[in-house]
């Protein structure tokens, strides 16, 4: 999982270069669909080509909607709101994925609020200091903690400083990215149960992904020249998100998943945060204002809160299934009942 979150803050700094080099983002996008998709069909092939079930009808339209906010929805806002604000700001927004996909879930009863015991109270409570964090983060800067670093990684460095003309229509954008991907995990629930070939499902959505983002890439930049993959940084960043951040990240997660559940996954995210902190300050000459540092706090300790109530409500429910399961139950006056099983 380290590797995982050190391969998402080399897309965030690469990807931030390309576009800063003037690669339009769209552009930038409809790359990392086509690697993506070049890099997870073998793997489909290799894996699954006996164990895939049957395609049907409602599992293509329920691939394609998550093609549309999973993949082009979702890293198209990223990446614009990633040109008009900074890489921390991005990650610490990000945070607030676990928040948002509670709501949803709960939303559509997926997810039980449960406000009568202390797990939930601590997701709704988390959740609003997730969001609140991120509203923080957002609309307040403050003082200046440390500078631009003496170190530059190149030449190219951000043109929009913090203040600048588009620091809110940034982290803005990141948040309604941030709200894709949340309904995108409510889709992909449904997939998983119905069609558990997650290689095959990967790769036919980055295809469509693929098509997606290149229409709407050619709708915002017909120029050839702006398709080019001639200047490195742009031809590296583009295979980098692809290959390392989608088709690796992917197999690496999955293995984590199976080995740990994705409690454990989780909560590797705030560690994405801090890296990126790191090496955009490093790398990138950009300023850590007191803000970001308040905001990202907030957001943190918001998702722990989060996942702490989820896991102490699952532990609630296996205790509850430990306890039907026993063997003639004690209850009041020491009557006791008979085989009780379920």
């Amino acid at each position: 999982m380290v590797i995982v979150q050190v391969g998402f803050a080399g897309m965030n700094i690469f990807s931030k270069l390309a576009m800063d080099s003037g690669m339009n983002p769209y552009i930038h996008v409809a790359y990392r669909q086509i690697f993506a998709f070049f890099s997870i069909a073998p793997l489909a092939y290799l894996f699954e080509r006996n164990t895939r079930p049957a395609m049907t009808r409602p599992i293509i339209l329920e691939i394609f909607l998550s093609s549309i906010f999973g993949a082009t929805l979702n890293q198209t806002l990223y990446f614009v709101g990633l040109q008009n604000s900074t890489p921390t700001i991005a990650c610490a927004i990000s945070n607030i994925l676990p928040a948002l996909t509670f709501l949803l879930a709960a939303a559509f009863g997926l997810e039980k609020v449960g406000m009568k015991s202390l797990a939930g109270y601590a997701k709704v409570f988390g959740t609003l200091t997730c969001v609140g964090g991120a509203m923080f983060l957002s609309f307040y800067h403050g003082n200046i903690l440390l500078g631009k670093s003496t170190f530059h990684f190149s030449s190219i460095s951000l043109h929009n400083d913090h203040h600048g003309s588009n620091f809110l229509s940034g982290p803005l954008l990141i948040m309604a990215s941030t709200l894709a991907w949340a309904v995108w995990f409510i889709i992909q629930t449904r997939i998983s149960e119905k069609y558990p070939a997650p290689f095959t499902s990967s790769s036919i959505v980055c295809f469509m992904a693929s098509i997606q983002c290149i229409i709407i890439g050619l709708c915002f930049d017909r120029n050839p020249s702006s398709w080019s993959l001639a200047m490195p940084i742009r031809a590296f960043s583009s295979i980098y998100a692809g290959v390392v951040c989608t088709a690796l990240a992917f197999c690496l997660m999955s293995w984590c998943i199976q080995k740990k559940g994705p409690l454990y996954v989780s909560v590797f995210s705030p560690l994405l945060l801090v890296i990126v902190a790191a090496l955009s300050w490093i790398l990138l000459e950009e300023k850590l204002y007191m803000g970001t540092v308040l905001g990202s706090v907030l957001i943190v300790l918001g998702l722990y809160m989060v996942l702490w109530g989820k896991k102490k409500e699952m532990l609630n429910v296996g205790v509850e299934i430990n306890t039907l399961n026993i063997k003639g139950v004690k209850v009041e006056g020491d009557e006791k009942l008979g085989d009780l099983e379920v």
